[in-house]
């Protein structure tokens, strides 16, 4: 089985358009973990416009799944790792100012750098993952990293699959293969969504999480959160 990490963003953008606490982040994960989500994942940005600090903290006192905690690795970010130690960090290149991450690290840039982070976080007892394109020298430059994981960036992916469905995962088998090679597991994230997810899974074999919130909090409005969950995971069962 796949598990199925539930990106939490949109509540809080929900919460943060109104002010208050409805809906309430720390209450909403529990419930994402009671409907079956194997995980919860949060991107708390420096500017608060979804996650919020205090949102992570409060999340961190109960969850009972793994928590995912997403972001560029700067010196706020590591705080956050080091006073919580999620089960996972997965470390994002994107500056403050990105609107969603779009693109994986440049591993031949920024080897060295996330080497250290790497080792800085792993040395906290967390698992680490490194968004990545791909692409074979990503993998095998995070690989170098020393890091746990990889995810995969599979915006590429989405925005070709209605086009050529074989063509648009073929990268995505291929670097899975790889990481497997280096002894690397491999999440994927990023429009994942009803359409697309089952024939992903069917196809990269070697594929232990994804992280889905945009598709899956847009399709609860219709089918309710505990529905779209179940959904979610019947698109991954048996094909890992």
């Amino acid at each position: 089985m796949i598990n199925l990490s539930v990106n939490i963003n949109k509540i809080a953008t929900i919460r943060n358009a109104r002010g208050g606490n409805i809906p309430n982040l720390a209450d909403f994960a529990l419930d994402c973990e009671k409907f079956g989500a194997d995980g919860i994942t949060v991107h708390p940005r420096p500017d608060e416009r979804h996650i919020t600090l205090k949102d992570v903290y409060d999340i961190a006192e109960n969850i009972q799944t793994e928590f995912n905690i997403e972001g560029y690795p700067d010196e706020r970010y590591m705080k956050i790792i080091e006073d919580i130690r999620p089960k996972q960090a997965t470390l994002v290149p994107d500056p403050p100012n990105v609107l969603t991450s779009d693109n994986g690290w440049d591993l031949e840039k920024d080897n060295e750098k996330l080497t250290a982070i790497v080792h800085r976080i792993k040395d906290l007892g967390v698992r680490t993952s490194l968004f990545v394109n791909a692409d074979e020298m990503s993998i095998r430059g995070a690989a170098h990293t020393g890091t746990d994981r990889i995810e995969l960036y599979t915006g590429p992916y989405a925005e070709q699959f209605h086009q050529n469905r074989s063509e648009a995962v073929r990268p995505y088998i291929e670097a899975s293969n790889i990481a497997r090679e280096c002894g690397i597991l491999v999440n994927a994230g990023h429009d994942l969504n009803l359409d697309n997810l089952q024939y992903f899974a069917e196809n990269v074999t070697h594929l232990d999480e994804v992280s889905i919130g945009h598709a899956l909090i847009s399709d609860a409005l219709y089918f309710g959160i505990e529905n779209v969950i179940q959904m979610y995971k019947r698109c991954l069962v048996n094909h890992s």
